[in-house]
């Protein structure tokens, strides 16, 4: 049964990613010809069709994360048990981050977030297969535990796709820049990566997303902190354990709660943000991903 989801999870997330670069690179062709890029120049009816998502694959992106989501249970909570490691933490980041973007492409044309959202959830998803030397949670009945273990998960899911953002956007301001000393007929012809970004919406609607998405991973992220310690003392009767998981986990947190209070305080905006970005999300994997890692693939160690 496991194999069969695992199939169907990656044949729809594969699926959707090739049919959307197909669809990518079909509707460029007009505005490339025309030597006006896809989202720069058009009118935004002719860029929301170019970068909008169908109805059709609304739908088949839905069926993919329940499929997904089913194939995750079923692997992850075998017979009142926990199998996990940092293959099975990945598989869980990126369901959560496509769910996010599903919810997204509701309110907003992101094509661009979709066509790398999407090939990253499919080879993410069939990880476990590869990498399925995890360890059985003696404890994964404690109901204090599973919500740790929820909300954990949501906060790496919406920090993993904030991190996406942040990509997108540092190749979308450099691009902005480039084309400020070019002529506009001069810009349109500059290849698919080009017209991958032009699918997306202005920088400011994206950075208003980027920061939401990190004050809610942030306010989640300090609930899985919270949660964490208050477990760790019910298991071991010691609220801390300063191992590498402990201290990335908060380097994380306060690097993404000094960009809140920057952007709060100063409007911290541009590269210099996005980077900032990025490297607490560097840090966030760490904790975990990161370290399990080490420790499963490299080190040949379960750990917990």
């Amino acid at each position: 049964m496991d194999i069969v989801l695992y199939a169907l999870t990656a044949l729809l997330y594969g699926g959707l990613a090739v049919a959307g670069w197909r669809a990518h690179r079909h509707t460029g062709v007009e505005p490339a010809l025309a030597g006006v890029p896809a989202g720069v120049g058009a009118t935004p009816a002719a860029a929301s069709k170019a970068s909008g998502m169908s109805g059709v694959g609304r739908a088949l992106l839905l069926i993919a994360l329940l499929v997904h989501g089913l194939l995750l249970h079923t692997t992850i909570f075998p017979q009142n048990a926990m199998v996990f490691g940092f293959a099975f933490a990945l598989s869980a980041m990126f369901w959560l981050g496509a769910g996010i973007y599903w919810i997204e492409s509701f309110f907003f044309p992101l094509d661009g977030l979709r066509l790398l959202v999407l090939p990253l959830a499919c080879v993410a998803s069939v990880l476990p297969l590869v990498f399925g030397g995890v360890r059985v949670l003696s404890y994964s009945a404690a109901p204090m535990f599973k919500l740790h273990f929820l909300i954990a998960n949501i906060a790496y899911g919406l920090f993993a796709i904030a991190a996406l953002h942040a990509i997108l956007m540092l190749m979308l301001e450099r691009r902005l820049q480039r084309m400020r000393g070019l002529a506009m007929r001069h810009s349109g012809n500059n290849g698919w990566l080009a017209s991958w970004l032009d699918t997306l919406p202005p920088l400011l609607t994206l950075e208003k997303l980027l920061f939401r998405l990190i004050g809610a991973g942030f306010v989640l992220l300090t609930l899985t902190l919270v949660s964490g310690i208050a477990f760790n003392e019910q298991l071991v009767d010691r609220a801390l354990r300063f191992d590498h998981k402990t201290i990335f986990a908060f380097l994380s947190w306060l690097m993404f709660g000094a960009l809140l209070t920057a952007r709060r305080i100063s409007g911290w905006r541009g590269r210099a943000a996005l980077r900032w970005v990025l490297a607490s999300f560097v840090a966030l994997l760490l904790a975990y991903v990161g370290s399990r890692f080490v420790f499963e693939v490299l080190l040949h160690r379960a750990v917990i």
